[in-house]
């Protein structure tokens, strides 16, 4: 004896509303979870320390700031308001880069103020030299 079925089987079917709904919640988690993998404020650093590959061309003009507040450009003395003129002449056009060699004790006002004065004479990057080791 052949039983028939009282229902006819139902198809799937594929809801796409939830789906949208649970990639929209994986989404705004995931932004949330990468704004808190920022501590820019929370570590105490100490950048003078650090290790780097030596470089392999002509180095660039260094700006040297003793604790003092003083500034060198390659070993001569200079001022703020002599800073750009004279870093303008040393300045190499292809490669317009100047490496900071501020000291531990230098205050951050001097090194940034040099900083602003060898932007103005043409200074494109910055490098920060550090004293190798840990």
């Amino acid at each position: 004896m052949k039983l028939r079925r009282s229902r006819q089987p139902k198809r799937g079917r594929i809801e796409i509303i939830p789906m949208i709904d649970v990639m929209f919640f994986l989404l705004a988690t995931f932004m949330l979870a990468s704004l808190t993998l920022q501590h820019l404020n929370a570590v105490q650093v100490n950048l003078p320390r650090g290790a780097t590959s030596p470089m392999d061309k002509k180095p660039p003009v260094t700006l040297t700031v003793t604790p003092e507040g003083r500034l060198f450009l390659d070993k001569a003395p200079v001022t703020l308001e002599s800073l750009a003129p004279t870093l303008k002449t040393l300045l190499n056009p292809a490669d317009p880069s100047v490496i900071i060699a501020a000291d531990d004790a230098a205050t951050n006002g001097v090194i940034v103020q040099a900083m602003i004065r060898a932007r103005e004479a043409g200074a494109k990057h910055f490098l920060i030299a550090v004293q190798h080791g840990q």
